[in-house]
């Protein structure tokens, strides 16, 4: 019983290293959360027609390298989504976020990221206050001399302000493309 215990027990140790397959010599890697990746827009998107869930497309403008690879090379497209979407009101432009969350490298290989389109505004595009519907002239005094004020009117900001517009992004467009998550890659591209 016990010979029998040994041949099975080399059996599969000489079965495991034959079983054993040579995999090509490729490194996995992440690119780090906050990587900014410049992108044209492919084609024209706005608050006055465009609703929440609609498709966007974008396409790399240059190449992006990590550890002297090029992990994201030119002519890379993203796609995404209009995320959130508000109307212009009274005293404010119409605004939209824009997530994007798939990478098509350009062999055709497709990798799923988290990523907004970046503005200053936390990755709002537009929601600026509007300017005002009119302004009041005051006098603003600014010395006294014999006994009388000398002064000018200045036009102040009214308390009302202006109907909002809608925000549109042109296609073509130079933008920014910013990953909230780190992307792991297992593919890179060969030249």
């Amino acid at each position: 019983m016990r010979y029998l215990l040994i041949l099975i027990s080399i059996f599969f140790i000489s079965c495991s290293f034959a079983a054993e397959v040579s995999l090509r010599d490729y490194d996995e890697f992440d690119i780090p959360e906050g990587t900014h990746i410049p992108v044209i827009s492919l084609q024209e998107f706005s608050t006055a027609y465009c609703e929440e869930g609609d498709k966007v497309n974008f396409i790399t403008t240059s190449d992006i390298y990590l550890y002297n690879k090029n992990v994201i090379p030119e002519g890379t497209k993203l796609s995404g989504y209009i995320d959130k979407k508000n109307e212009p009101i009274i005293g404010t432009n119409a605004a939209m976020r824009v997530f994007v969350n798939k990478m098509y490298l350009p062999d055709g290989f497709e990798i799923p990221i988290k990523s907004y389109i970046y503005t200053a505004n936390n990755n709002i595009i537009g929601g600026e206050l509007t300017p005002p519907a009119k302004y009041i002239r005051m006098p603003h005094y600014q010395r006294w001399t014999m006994f009388r004020a000398m002064g000018v009117l200045q036009a102040v900001p009214g308390g009302e302000r202006r109907m909002g517009e809608h925000v549109t992004i042109a296609s073509g467009a130079n933008l920014i493309v910013v990953l909230i998550a780190p992307i792991h890659m297992t593919h890179t591209l060969i030249n």
